[in-house]
């Protein structure tokens, strides 16, 4: 099996409906608000100790260290999880 196919794998077993509950209870806003592509701080209004603080929790929730280049690209639900995503497969 290459790469990419354990890739795909994952990403279907990674479920991108918790980590959108996950990310809402941090934001305290509906989870329907937080859709894949609503940026965190220009939709949903998040300041950035708030972005900090969805970071932080995602780092200790699933385990991994987010450089701070990669800090920068959480910024949608969509981006969080394709982050993750690598981070979780690579590991």
């Amino acid at each position: 099996m290459s790469v990419s196919e354990l890739e795909h794998l994952f990403t279907e077993a990674f479920d991108k409906e918790e980590l959108r509950t996950t990310v809402a209870e941090i934001l305290d806003v509906e989870a329907a608000a937080v859709t894949d592509d609503a940026h965190f701080l220009e939709d949903l209004d998040v300041d950035s100790l708030m972005a900090l603080e969805v970071v932080v929790v995602l780092e200790k929730k699933y385990g991994v260290k987010f450089t701070e280049a990669e800090l920068r690209d959480v910024v949608t639900l969509r981006s969080a999880h394709g982050l993750l995503v690598q981070k979780l497969a690579g590991s």
